[in-house]
């Protein structure tokens, strides 16, 4: 899934917000290493962080039909946020701050994936994939313990959060249908029970 989620941002990048530009798409970490053997323009989609969206977590378990019978139960898909550092990387100041206003206009264009871009597991389950960017990061994480861990010095970012369904892959089989009322044993005798009729009082 993670992989089709890069893939979708590599084309949502290229064929839209940066359509018609010759700069290069990279997933790497932005290291100090990676950042001197760059030698064109660049914007980096460095993944880093995964966890899952509690906010749409959803309960009990989904049926699944056959000619109008329920076959399996199985669980609801699980959404999956993915984090994302947005850099520009160029000679020049200017031009990295020029292509992140591209990558922001662009970005703010979708409130989710399009639906063009899903590919694999994200088109079969024919689920929106919500897509946030330059939101406030949560309480417990902050972009420049991002970049010491990177080892690098802090950069204009953005920051692109996308909420990806999973399949769990647990599915429970269902019971046959029935076909016939609840009987009851008494003394040996089989009586079928039926719902009494309901008295109304005068």
């Amino acid at each position: 899934m993670i992989h089709e989620v890069d893939e979708a941002l590599r084309r949502l990048v290229r064929d839209d917000a940066l359509r018609g530009t010759d700069v290069e798409v990279a997933f790497e970490a932005p290291t100090k290493d990676w950042a001197a053997r760059r030698n064109a323009p660049t914007v980096n989609v460095y993944l880093y962080d995964i966890r899952e969206d509690l906010r749409r977590r959803q309960r009990g378990l989904l049926n699944e039909y056959e000619n109008g019978q329920v076959t399996a139960r199985r669980l609801p898909p699980r959404h999956i946020k993915l984090s994302y550092l947005v850099t520009a990387w160029t000679q020049r100041s200017e031009d990295e701050h020029r292509l992140l206003s591209e990558l922001l206009v662009g970005f703010l264009r979708h409130e989710s994936l399009p639906t063009a871009l899903l590919t694999g597991s994200l088109d079969e389950l024919k689920l929106p994939v919500p897509m946030t960017v330059a939101l406030p990061p949560p309480e417990d994480r902050a972009f420049a313990d991002v970049w010491s861990a990177l080892g690098g010095e802090l950069k204009p970012s953005l920051d692109v959060v996308v909420s990806a369904p999973v399949d769990a892959g647990r599915v429970l089989p269902a019971g046959p249908p029935v076909r016939e009322g609840l009987h009851l044993a008494v003394g040996g005798d089989h009586v079928a029970h039926r719902p009494a009729a309901v008295r109304r009082r005068p």
